[in-house]
């Protein structure tokens, strides 16, 4: 391992980013400063690195986003579903641009060509398919696999296809000819990514057989293979100037160099499963994903050994010869790239492709398609983050992008890298609210607050201060300054309740400010911490009480066990679970919760009074016809026992609702995205006057 004063990776940060599984993601390789993340939850959500807000999220796919893609000037993402749509999207002009349909499953990998406008796509069909996004149909598609497509590559010239797939191969496609050149057949498990070398004619594939290759594409041969990865080969990533190949698999990232076979370094990152890999200021970008939550990674590549003689992990007998280069590889033919966007050889094939792809596949704009875009949408969900990013003052700004600064390594720490993999409150978890017009969002179940203890509110007076704390147990803590209403405690917040950084922080403005030491700083931070851990502890033991309650299959009674106990954040951590099963609540379910929606929607927690919103919302739309209905009805002849236990029912929730409508009216009358959503919560409430 190095030794020097920092360490080499940590973790950035980790957010929540959708409110169900997150199941896909792809960073921007330009910029290395954008995150694009899909979900269940059929969203597709824009992210700058180490920023914890959503600048945008892009709605209109039915199914489960299963794979994302950005173009090469980050202007563009493309996102295929479970149900094999795809969408595209502008990003600079927020606004859907297309929706392709035309394959019948799972969507399983895509990418831009560097210069066209057209895109591929592979699914677990085995089908590949060619794009032409201006005409918005299919121009060709690519048979030949038999298992599902895990990744596409474009070369460099734009001139081939490469694609990775479950059946171990990897095939080579030439877009001119419309056929396959060759095929690759040495991977003995599913191939799971490929890339091309950024210069050279050179293609490199990581399998789940644990292992890196690397291909001649002048003599269609094998030139390099690496068996010595830990588990299976996830993501690859060449360095930009072609010297070196980094591979991230399980926990670990290796450099390799080729001709001959050398691992340069292994550097181990506690990142799990990583997604997806990218590089900006020399410093590694990496992504992995767990459930609901998105953790950022950063390998500093200055401390990383990307070249020389000693090889680690492989055995090699021969002496390595002198590289007849200067990147340590021997001499081969390098990509030529067009200076137009398309040659006219290219735009005529394509055309010939037009005439060979299967009916129906290659559409003229339609009613339908017209349809599913104006069923799509973008909505900005931080203006600030948004502008900064794509709408730039001036247009050459963007070209070439906007210098950033690399991330600063956290301070060196005893237990060196291992930080990365123990398990504590090491990195901030931030839970983003993503609003629709102004719209509150259910929150997600882990955002709901634990300080019943009353804190001390942080007030927005002061400006916006960005801070680092040394802490042995947290490597880079981001403060920032929440701007919240007068009372309300938001949801998401960067800076933790009652704690104020500035107790125990010496302020850079007073040069003459002496710096407290590390006892009396983790005193601060300890304060109330015996009181937070009782609470927390009965929290729990009330939790699992409602939860043995809960396994027996009676809602109604699980939610009157969490009522009885008096603790509101019970109550809201099972409403954020039957919030999202409508089909889980009956009349009787209403009548013991609405007085609780009433405390919920007066609360100084955001959080609370978003799942109020929620449930109050869902009991309108679902129960509001019946409890007008009931109560309108002519008495019944003779005696129906079940009829008058409703008709009481109703009879109480209308009551509670007419109590709630008062609250509501008020509530309407602030500004901002709290009163939107009590504006509409009003109107829906409206029948109950009549």
């Amino acid at each position: 391992a190095l030794t020097n004063t920092t360490i080499t990776s940590w973790k950035l940060q980790e957010i929540v980013a959708h409110s169900s599984n997150v199941s896909s993601l792809v960073l921007g390789k330009s910029s290395g400063r954008l995150l694009a993340t899909g979900g269940e939850d059929c969203r597709v959500n824009i992210w700058a690195v180490s920023k914890p807000n959503c600048i945008m999220s892009l709605t209109g796919h039915t199914s489960p986003v299963e794979c994302i893609q950005f173009n090469s000037s980050e202007e563009r993402v493309v996102a295929g579903s479970l149900s094999g749509s795809l969408r595209l999207w502008d990003l600079e002009a927020a606004k859907i641009l297309r929706t392709l349909m035309g394959h019948k499953a799972n969507i399983s990998s895509l990418d831009f060509h560097p210069m066209g406008e057209y895109l591929a796509s592979g699914s677990v069909d085995s089908n590949i398919k060619l794009w032409d996004v201006r005409r918005k149909g299919c121009v060709f598609r690519y048979k030949g696999h038999s298992q599902a497509v895990r990744c596409l590559a474009f070369s460099p010239d734009g001139k081939w296809l490469a694609s990775a797939s479950d059946d171990s191969t990897v095939k080579l496609w030439d877009l001119i000819a419309g056929k396959m050149i060759t095929e690759f057949t040495s991977h003995t498990s599913a191939v799971n990514v490929v890339q091309f070398h950024p210069n050279e004619y050179l293609l490199a594939s990581g399998s789940a057989d644990r292992s890196v290759k690397l291909w001649d594409l002048e003599k269609f041969n094998m030139i390099g293979s690496s068996e010595a990865e830990t588990g299976a080969v996830r993501s690859i990533l060449f360095n930009p100037d072609g010297s070196c190949l980094y591979s991230g698999s399980e926990n670990t990232l290796r450099v390799y160099g080729w001709e001959p076979d050398r691992c340069f370094d292994v550097v181990h990152v506690g990142w799990g499963k990583v997604a997806d890999l990218a590089i900006s200021n020399n410093q590694m970008i990496a992504v992995s994903n767990s459930q609901t939550n998105v953790s950022w990674y950063v390998v500093d590549l200055n401390r990383v050994k990307k070249s020389g003689s000693v090889i680690q992990g492989l055995i090699q007998d021969k002496p390595i010869p002198v590289p007849t280069s200067a990147l340590g590889t021997t001499l081969r033919r390098n990509y030529e790239r067009p200076t137009t966007s398309c040659s006219g050889q290219e735009m005529k094939q394509s055309s010939e492709a037009d005439r060979r792809s299967p009916e129906g596949e290659r559409r003229s704009p339609s009613s339908e398609d017209e349809k599913d875009d104006k069923e799509s949408s973008a909505e900005i969900t931080n203006h600030e983050d948004f502008k900064e990013i794509f709408q730039p003052r001036s247009v050459i700004s963007r070209t070439p992008p906007k210098k950033t600064e690399p991330f600063p390594a956290p301070l060196e720490h005893s237990f060196s890298e291992s930080v990365l993999e123990k398990p504590g409150p090491t990195v901030k978890i931030v839970t983003p609210v993503i609003d629709r017009a102004g719209q509150l969002k259910a929150p997600i179940i882990s955002s709901t607050p634990v300080q019943r203890v009353e804190p001390t509110v942080i007030t927005a007076a002061r400006p916006v201060v960005t801070t680092s704390v040394p802490s042995p147990s947290r490597p880079v803590v981001t403060i920032t300054k929440p701007k919240p209403g007068p009372g309300i405690i938001l949801s998401t917040r960067n800076e933790p309740i009652g704690l104020n950084a500035g107790d125990f922080l010496s302020h850079a403005r007073n040069s003459k400010a002496s710096v407290m030491g590390d006892e009396e700083a983790l005193a601060q931070i300890r304060k109330g911490h015996d009181t937070m851990c009782v609470m927390l502890t009965s929290r729990y033991k009330n939790l699992d009480t409602v939860r043995s309650v809960w396994a027996s299959g009676d809602v109604k009674i699980s939610l009157d066990s969490a009522v009885s106990m008096n603790d509101l954040s019970i109550v809201v951590d099972i409403l954020n679970i039957i919030n999202l099963k409508p089909s889980l609540w009956k009349l009787d379910l209403c009548t013991s919760i609405l007085p609780q929606i009433e405390e919920l929607l007066q609360s100084k927690y955001e959080s609370y009074v978003q799942t109020g919103c929620t449930s109050l919302k869902l009991i309108l739309k679902r129960f509001w016809p019946l409890i007008s209905d009931t109560l309108t009805a002519p008495p019944s002849v003779g005696v129906d026992i079940t009829r008058e236990e409703r008709h009481q029912k109703c009879k109480a929730c209308y009551k509670q609702l007419k109590n709630l409508s008062n609250v509501v009216k008020n509530r309407a009358e602030q500004v901002g995205r709290h009163g939107s959503t009590f504006k509409e919560l009003q109107l829906l409430m409206a029948p109950l006057d009549y």
